[in-house]
């Protein structure tokens, strides 16, 4: 009877433990931040179908990077459903990802997304950030509602052989 029990606690054990995603070495361009596990990666079509009944949702998503901050790599940009990008910043400002050639690769984030209004002055300091010219940055006039996303833990893959 006492192996019995032993063995259902360590089924249980087993059964709870999270298992961490090893991903192969070849794939990962980096991890920054925390670490995350594979378990319960959506799609960045999913978030927002989540989205469409809350201001905000605490998610693991997984989406195309189309820009990263080319000043420090404070934040980067994922492509959404629409077309439109949605800014990824990082928690407490305590890690950063590559300044260029991101671009294309897939990153798996966590952490916190919600709809916001992003004022003129930040606009305009993210497109300085993102080089973009005078004329550019000049165009920016209204503040713009959108989604920004507070990452606490990020992974980036190489796009061609990512999952």
């Amino acid at each position: 009877m006492k192996k019995l029990y032993f063995l259902a606690l360590a089924l249980i054990v087993f059964a709870c433990t999270t298992k961490e995603k090893v991903w192969n070495e070849s794939e990962v361009v980096g991890y920054y931040g925390a670490q995350i596990n594979d378990e319960n990666i959506i799609s960045v079509d999913d978030m927002m179908a989540q989205l469409s009944t809350q201001d905000s949702v605490n998610v693991k998503v997984e989406g195309e990077i189309t820009a990263t901050c080319a000043m420090k790599g404070c934040w980067m940009n994922l492509v959404l459903p629409s077309g439109e990008e949605m800014r990824v910043t990082f928690k407490d400002y305590a890690f950063f990802v590559p300044k260029e050639g991101m671009e294309g690769n897939r990153a798996i984030i966590e952490g916190k997304v919600k709809r916001t209004k992003t004022d003129v002055a930040t606009l305009k300091h993210y497109a300085e950030d993102a080089g973009k010219s005078v004329e550019e940055i000049a165009a920016i006039t209204e503040d713009k509602d959108e989604l920004a996303f507070e990452a606490t833990g990020v992974v980036i893959l190489n796009s061609e052989k990512s999952l």
